[in-house]
C-alpha cells in the first residue's frame, strides 16, 4: 500500500493587540472602520471608554496575522484606566487631525502616556507609528513641514509617520503594514534573545558534577 505524503509546512499564527489613541475627533474610529471593513463614514459618534475590532492578515503563504485594535476615547488620557486598556498591547498609533493644530499639540502627552504604562519584554517601548489623519484637508502647523516631522518622529521614538485619510483611503493599509512589520521584528528578536538564553545549559559530568556552560552574544 502506497504511504500517503504530507505536506511538513507549519502554518504560523500570531495574535497581536494593538492601540489606537489620541485626542477626540482625530478620526480613531474612521482609520479602523477603513482599515477592517473598508467603510468610511462621517456621521461616527465618539467612542465611550473603549471599542475594538478584528483585522486578519494573510501576511505570507505560512503566516496569518490577526490584529485585535483598540480603539481608545479621546478623552481616556485624562483617566486612570488606560493602563487596563495598554496592557500587553505590541503596537500603537497615535492619530492627530491634521486641521486642528491641539490634536497634534497632544501628541507628546499621548506617547508619554503610552511609554509609561506598556513595554517590550526588554523594557523598551513598543512599536508606535504617527497618523497624520484627514490629509485630504488644509494642513495646520508642523505637518505643513515634512522635514520638521521627520525630526520630531525621530526625537520623540516614533517608528514612523504617515499622512491618512480614511475618506480618501489614503495610506491606511501601508501603515497598518509598516507597523505590523516592526512588530514581526521584534518577535524575532525577541525569539533570538530567548534562544540566547537557553544556550546555557547544563550537562552531568561523569563524576556527577554539573558543569555550566554559556555562550557570549554576539556582538556583531
Amino acid at each position: 500500500m502506497q504511504p500517503i505524503m504530507t505536506t511538513s509546512t507549519e502554518k504560523r499564527e500570531h495574535l497581536y493587540k494593538i492601540l489606537v489613541i489620541g485626542e477626540l475627533g482625530a478620526g480613531k474610529t474612521s482609520f479602523i472602520k477603513r482599515y477592517v471593513h473598508q467603510f468610511f463614514s462621517a456621521n461616527y459618534r465618539a467612542t465611550i471608554g473603549v471599542d475594538f475590532a478584528l483585522k486578519v492578515l494573510h501576511w505570507d503563504p505560512n503566516t496569518i496575522v490577526r490584529l485585535q485594535l483598540w480603539d481608545i476615547a479621546g478623552q481616556e488620557r485624562f483617566g486612570n484606566m488606560t493602563r487596563v486598556y495598554y496592557k500587553e498591547a505590541v503596537g500603537a498609533f497615535i492619530v492627530f487631525d491634521v486641521t486642528r493644530s491641539g490634536t497634534f499639540d497632544a501628541v507628546s502627552k499621548w506617547k508619554e502616556d503610552l511609554d509609561a504604562k506598556v513595554q517590550l519584554p526588554g523594557g523598551g517601548p513598543i512599536p508606535c507609528i504617527l497618523l497624520a489623519n484627514k490629509c485630504d484637508q488644509e494642513k495646520q502647523g508642523i505637518v505643513t513641514n515634512i522635514e520638521k516631522m521627520d525630526e520630531y518622529v525621530k526625537v520623540n521614538g516614533f517608528s514612523g509617520w504617515f499622512e491618512t485619510s480614511a475618506k480618501e483611503n489614503v495610506n491606511i493599509e501601508e501603515s497598518a503594514r509598516a507597523l505590523v512589520n516592526q512588530i514581526l521584528l521584534n518577535d524575532k528578536l525577541i525569539t533570538v534573545a530567548d534562544i540566547m538564553d537557553n544556550e546555557k545549559f547544563a550537562l552531568e559530568s561523569t563524576s556527577g558534577q554539573q558543569i555550566t556552560t554559556m555562550k557570549k552574544n554576539c556582538s556583531c
